[in-house]
């Protein structure tokens, strides 16, 4: 692959990249809509399944096709994925209820996480590292771009046209990435001697599927079970069995799916570690941000993208000039550290915000934790590709994908569960006030009808249900009904600030951690070959093991 010239790595580059932002715009538009699509859906308490069924069948896809991309090259794969992602988003466009929906998600997440997995790998193929960190800078400035414009392309849908068409706007983009890589991605041949770790393949999925239902069934509310519930410990016992199994079996096979012998590079551990709680403290607490903006301040789907815009063009410019910084110094600890601390220090800004917070303090404390997460975000793939052969490639970048993954699904699911224990809290307490206070409520039925809207927090995503209730009744039940949304929403938003708090913990464990990152400078491709020359004398020989 290297033996390619500039052109055509660039147009494969574009291939891949096109690739990329097919499967992230598709979310970023999702992400904004799906407090609408769950309004009309129903089924708010699975609200959270929604976003983890996509990462966990992420999880157990992008590790899998790791260590068989590198058997069987590349091209296979990425095809396999943008196919996948593809006839996910057609049926997601066609659900008819919330466990269609999550169904159809599963498909989506599969053919995301080969995506992901393999561009990230074949970057790694096409480049040295030191010229790969201005890549990697702008695949996760494809992040940024998708970020600002899927959620305006996003509320713009839901607010003027079916919600249908957030999953089937961008299939043509599909076509067309599927297209550039079948006609430019070279084929390989498969790698003599290697053959497919079957029993580790299903023993990994053993592992990984059981832990994140246990981390997704756990917690209060319906449809859940208490952490020392008979069903939870289940799922974690079964987890640490299989676990332990799937660790004698790789220690015994001739080409593990995920060789133990990895974790024995410090780096390699360090930038796995960092991964998952950075992705733990990011996705379980951003994701949350559309409630924030929709259900307690209001704020229709449209502007709600607007609202969130400053934090993706933050992420896309310093994504872009982190990446630029790698290339030019080699250097990636003390930049590392310095986004993980500005990320945790967003979250915690976003911990104290309540109903009566400004939209531009909200931006503003978006755009700090924009910052972060654009500056940390293209080091840790960089700094675990560095750190292995490149015969490793493949694996170890899957096996980086996977913390990520498992961190942000459980940091979805926990942080999900202390939403839904601070929203139950905190509407247990409006509702004994309510009760202790007859006269607040109106005595005329057809008007106490209208104010049951409040017994499901989920109408507060559907700001055009409110209105039309709010219309309809007469001046002096307006107070009534006013007063009565404005406690509600200080439920909601107590509850989801909760779960920026603890998105900062999470984020500020990362950057303990990060502490004990060893730097090694970025090979360019003058270090490689001479790295080449010393493979010949030495096979096993590897970059820095400790």
């Amino acid at each position: 692959m290297k033996q390619l010239t500039e052109k055509q790595k660039i147009t494969i580059m574009i291939g891949i990249i096109t690739s990329m932002f097919f499967a992230a715009i598709n979310q970023t538009i999702i992400g904004i809509a799906m407090p609408r699509i769950i309004a009309q859906l129903g089924g708010m308490e699975y609200y959270s399944w929604a976003i983890t069924i996509y990462l966990l069948t992420s999880t157990v896809a992008s590790v899998l096709v790791g260590k068989l991309s590198d058997i069987y090259g590349r091209k296979p794969f990425l095809l396999l994925g943008i196919g996948l992602f593809m006839v996910g988003a057609l049926l997601s466009g066609f659900s008819t209820d919330i466990i269609q929906l999550i169904s159809n998600r599963a498909i989506q997440g599969a053919g995301a996480g080969i995506i992901m997995s393999i561009a990230f790998t074949a970057m790694g193929d096409l480049y040295e590292p030191r010229e790969r960190a201005k890549w990697s800078g702008i695949m996760s400035s494809v992040f940024g771009i998708s970020s600002v414009a899927g959620p305006l392309l996003g509320g713009y849908i839901v607010d003027h046209f079916d919600w249908h068409w957030v999953f089937w706007i961008f299939l043509p983009l599909g076509v067309i990435a599927f297209a550039l890589i079948w006609m430019n991605f070279p084929k390989v041949e498969k790698q003599a001697g290697e053959s497919v770790d079957y029993l580790g393949s299903i023993l990994m999925t053993l592992t990984i599927v059981p832990m994140l239902l246990a981390f997704s069934w756990a917690g209060s509310g319906p449809d859940k079970y208490a952490w020392g519930s008979w069903q939870i410990i289940s799922l974690f016992a079964f987890t640490i069995v299989a676990l332990v199994i799937l660790i004698w079996v790789e220690t015994k096979v001739k080409s593990p799916i995920l060789p133990l012998g990895l974790f024995k590079n410090s780096i390699f551990t360090v930038s796995n570690l960092v991964g998952f709680f950075l992705n733990a403290g990011m996705m379980g607490a951003i994701i949350y941000v559309p409630f924030f903006v929709q259900g307690v301040k209001g704020i229709s789907p449209t502007i709600s993208g607007y609202v969130t815009m400053p934090m993706s063009i933050a992420l896309l410019l310093s994504a872009a000039i982190a990446g630029q910084f790698m290339t030019k110094t080699g250097k990636y600890k003390k930049m590392a550290i310095s986004g993980l601390l500005i990320m945790t220090l967003g979250m915690v800004l976003m911990y104290f915000m309540d109903p009566a917070t400004s939209v531009y303090l909200l931006m503003l404390y978006m755009v700090i934790l924009g910052l972060g997460i654009g500056i940390a975000m293209p080091v840790f793939s960089l700094t675990v590709q560095n750190a292995v052969s490149p015969q490793q490639l493949g694996v170890a970048t899957a096996t980086s994908q996977l913390f990520r993954n498992l961190g942000g699904t459980i940091g979805i699911s926990v942080m999900g569960s202390l939403m839904s224990a601070g929203l139950t809290k905190k509407m247990t307490e409006l509702s004994s006030t309510m009760s202790q206070n007859p006269n607040a409520m109106p005595t005329d039925p057809a008007i106490a009808q209208k104010m049951e809207i409040f017994s499901n927090p989920q109408n507060l995503l559907d700001q055009p249900k409110i209105e039309a209730a709010l219309s309809s009744l007469p001046p002096e039940s307006q107070v009534v009904f006013t007063k009565m949304l404005d406690m509600v929403r200080e439920a909601l938003s107590y509850a989801i600030t909760s779960t920026f708090l603890a998105g900062a913990i999470v984020a500020g464990i990362a950057v303990l951690i990060a502490l004990f990152l060893k730097e090694i400078p970025l090979r360019s491709e003058k270090d490689m070959k001479q790295e080449q020359k010393i493979d010949e004398i030495h096979p096993k020989a590897t970059p820095e093991m400790n």
